[in-house]
């Protein structure tokens, strides 16, 4: 009797797989963040670039990296195999950084900005769509908070690392660059050599993931996650913006990166809680309380320049990236069929990719037009926006169970 009698279930451990995953992107943020802290500042103070230019390449490039998203997801579904296209994106993302430190204008930057958000365009939604074929669905909002977590200790451990070598080498970008080649390619050794993905389906067919029937099948539920990324996206410009408000308050430029060490130090500590957090909670609640978190950063951010002001700022805004990004990850995964995961973050992130490009475009050209503190009041206007979306889709039909928006 005593083998019949029900036992509590053993919580299931967290797949190697997805760890690996978590620290090739910890060592590509190291590489990536040793040039992007420093990339607005290299482009004002070296190159002579507006703060709309920045704008521009930045919004060009991650909506670059977001739309490529599409068609590598919706090629890893008819292949039925992610970790290839992963790999080449992370490869060609590391062969790209040399090229930083050898541009003399803002054209060699944006060439090498968009090439290099085009590999992360390509490995983007292979990744996510493996993470979630190898996380159990009761680990899903988990894993992607843990991969999430030890993406941004990698960025901010790239910022830091920027800061300590300016500050050794006096303020020599390209030098700085160039170092940051090597941690890109360790990461490509290690998912190379340390992830498997799982075995496809004895027989199965591969067909073409976008027709109809198959964007039919992806339902009313998949669409409203994409029109909520797509919002939040358009609330949230490029965190280059954060750079150069810290550059006003008349911080040492070497030390400007380490508000995205703040910001990511925040980022990291929180976005595995919340994953954690967002398997047993209201998705819209989550969703709501980091849209508030977002306003609370754009007025802080809007109302003074001063590093303690500016620190604080960024770090709410680190808050808001960990309550919602594995969040908004976890509901496309939660509400896409498995054989169409790839396609799904592709879409997913098509959508938030215009939305980016859109908002930094806007961002720019206010900063340039209006000033900072405009841009930020202009980004607590979006979020207003999206909380009226939220609110109204809570009070009209009942959104679909399989969102979990409401339980």
């Amino acid at each position: 009797m005593s083998n019949a009698i029900d036992r509590e279930p053993i919580s299931p451990k967290m797949p190697r797989g997805i760890w690996m995953l978590g620290c090739v992107s910890l060592l590509m943020d190291i590489s990536s963040e040793m040039i992007h802290s420093l990339l607005p500042l290299f482009m004002v103070g070296a190159l002579g670039a507006s703060a709309l230019m920045v704008g521009v390449i930045e919004g060009l490039a991650e909506a670059t990296a977001l739309i490529v998203k599409v068609f590598s997801g919706a090629l890893s579904d008819y292949l039925g195999k992610r970790k290839g296209l992963a790999v080449f994106g992370y490869a060609l993302g590391a062969l790209t950084k040399p090229v930083f430190a050898l541009a003399s204008s803002t054209g060699l930057v944006l060439a090498a900005r968009l090439t290099d958000r085009v590999g992360k365009g390509i490995r983007g939604a292979p990744r996510d769509a493996l993470v979630a074929d190898i996380a159990p669905p009761e680990l899903r909002g988990a894993a992607f908070g843990l991969r999430q977590s030890l993406d941004t200790v990698g960025a901010f451990v790239g910022p830091l690392l920027a800061v300590g070598l300016m500050l050794l080498w006096q303020d020599d970008f390209r030098a700085v660059f160039w170092v940051a080649v090597i941690p890109g390619l360790l990461a490509v050794a290690l998912l190379v050599f340390g992830v498997h993905e799982p075995d496809r389906p004895v027989g199965a067919v591969r067909r073409n993931p976008v027709n109809r029937a198959n964007l039919a099948r992806l339902g009313s539920a998949y669409w409203w996650v994409v029109a909520v990324g797509g919002f939040f996206t358009l609330a949230r410009f490029s965190e280059a913006f954060l750079v150069l408000r810290a550059q006003q308050g008349g911080m040492a430029l070497a030390l400007i990166p380490l508000v995205m060490v703040a910001m990511n130090i925040v980022y990291s500590l929180s976005a595995y809680p919340f994953g954690k957090l967002s398997d047993r909670v209201s998705h819209t609640k989550l969703l709501v309380i980091g849209l508030f978190v977002l306003i609370a950063a754009d007025l802080v951010l809007a109302s003074s320049a001063h590093w303690s002001v500016v620190l604080a700022g960024v770090a709410l805004w680190g808050i808001h990236l960990g309550m919602t990004q594995g969040l908004l990850a976890t509901m496309v995964a939660d509400t896409a069929p498995s054989d169409l995961r790839g396609t799904a973050y592709g879409f997913f992130n098509l959508i938030s990719g215009l939305a980016m490009l859109l908002a930094s475009l806007c961002a720019g050209f206010l900063w340039d037009l209006l000033g900072a503190a405009f841009t930020f009041y202009a980004g607590a206007g979006f979020c207003l926006l999206t909380l009226l979306l939220l609110t109204w889709r809570n009070q009209s039909d009942n959104p679909p169970n399989s969102t979990r928006l409401e339980s």
